[in-house]
């Protein structure tokens, strides 16, 4: 029995279902970051509910972290559209353009965003959902609860701006029909 060697393969660099795993960076990053910023919400609104019962004079101040949670599935918003409009239609014959290398270029960017904001939104509804309920009792925790969610969006912050990196320039598959 012969063993085969990674040469004995030959890897198809534009096939016709390269844009599966496009849309797959597409839906993973609007899904994710809206489930992230659903828990988000509704944590942070049962807290904000349990505070507004002893003290609803600060419900207003303390809807930030609802705020801030939404903002998780605009960042999801912005790369599903980025990554949707520049996925090349595949054409079932020789000339699909998009390749595998974009196609996977936009899953990992995707993947960033949607997870990076799924983690965001649960350490923003964790935190919103106790800190504001701490604020209702001791108002000077609120600068604090504010700064502690600060940083937890910065985590989706931070898988949106590496998304936008990984969903810029790539591979065309026409380029190399071109050049012979």
């Amino acid at each position: 029995m012969s063993s085969a060697t990674l040469s004995d393969f030959e890897f198809e660099s534009c096939p016709s279902y390269a844009p599966f795993y496009g849309f797959m960076g597409v839906a993973c990053a609007l899904v994710l970051s809206n489930i992230g910023a659903a828990f988000g919400t509704a944590k942070s609104g049962v807290g904000i509910t349990a505070m507004g019962v002893s003290n609803p004079g600060l419900v207003m101040r303390n809807i930030i972290p609802v705020v801030m949670a939404g903002v998780l599935g605009i960042y999801g918003l912005i790369v599903s559209v980025i990554i949707g409009g520049s996925i090349a239609s595949a054409r079932p014959q020789k000339n699909n353009m998009y390749s595998m290398y974009n196609a996977m270029k936009h899953l990992a960017a995707g993947l960033c965003c949607g997870l990076s904001c799924l983690a965001a939104g649960t350490a923003i509804g964790i935190v919103g959902d106790t800190g504001v309920r701490a604020v209702g009792r001791q108002e000077k925790l609120f600068v604090g609860m504010i700064l502690i969610l600060i940083f937890a969006e910065a985590l989706g912050l931070y898988g949106l701006i590496v998304a936008l990196i990984l969903s810029q320039s790539g591979f065309t598959c026409g380029s190399i029909e071109e050049e012979e």
